[in-house]
């Protein structure tokens, strides 16, 4: 078993001056360009146990450049709302620190940003992500400490772009069984079908479009 950071180093060799060399300390023409094609972002952040949630990693997604870039120190990411546990955000007021993977579909590049975030309610940062019939109730503003972009390697391995890997929705009960089975409940769930409209619905209302 592996306790002290001179057991671990010892099993791997020293990385390559690339590797270290790599990491930015704001956001170059590079990331830039990636953030505003990244259409989907994990978000990684850690608090304390006074609200329940020590660690946690959220999807969030949007049209690509949903997350805005106003400068090379500084992202912007619209809060959109989901099953409001708030497990994220509350951990960010209790520990600033984030990190942030970024996605494009069909690179099996990926980016890495790590930073300090803020919450913020003002009415001009809001109102950047308005439409006509959404705003959100707040924005994540980070302020960009590390940059870098990450090597192919765990996307090829695992061909997540590859239709041939890709694996059919109805190999599992849908989100809704499972939940009602997990909770002991008997009512009829929600079908897939229904479940896919419903979200549609709310997404396109929250990206001013017409259904």
């Amino acid at each position: 078993m592996i306790h002290t950071q001179e057991q671990l180093r010892q099993l791997y060799a020293a990385p390559a001056e690339r590797a270290l060399l790599k990491q930015q300390l704001e956001l170059d023409r590079y990331c830039l360009r990636f953030i505003a094609l990244s259409p989907f972002v994990v978000m990684a952040t850690g608090g304390n146990s006074s609200n329940g949630a020590l660690l946690d990693a959220s999807p969030r997604g949007g049209k690509p450049g949903f997350v805005k870039a106003p400068d090379a120190q500084t992202l912007l990411i619209p809060d959109a709302g989901g099953n409001n546990r708030l497990d994220s955000l509350s951990n960010l007021i209790d520990d600033p620190r984030v990190g942030l993977l970024f996605f494009v579909p069909g690179f099996d590049e990926t980016l890495r940003v790590n930073g300090k975030a803020q919450l913020r309610d003002e009415a001009h940062y809001t109102a950047l992500f308005a439409t006509d019939h959404f705003r959100p109730k707040l924005v994540i503003e980070v302020r960009v400490q590390e940059a870098y972009l990450h090597c192919a390697k765990a996307l090829m391995r695992s061909r997540l772009w590859s239709a041939e890997a890709q694996v059919s929705r109805n190999v599992m009960p849908t989100l809704n069984q499972m939940i009602q089975s997990q909770m002991g409940m008997t009512s009829e769930p929600e079908s897939q079908e229904l479940m896919v409209a419903r979200y549609s619905a709310l997404i396109a209302a929250e990206q001013g479009k017409k259904n």
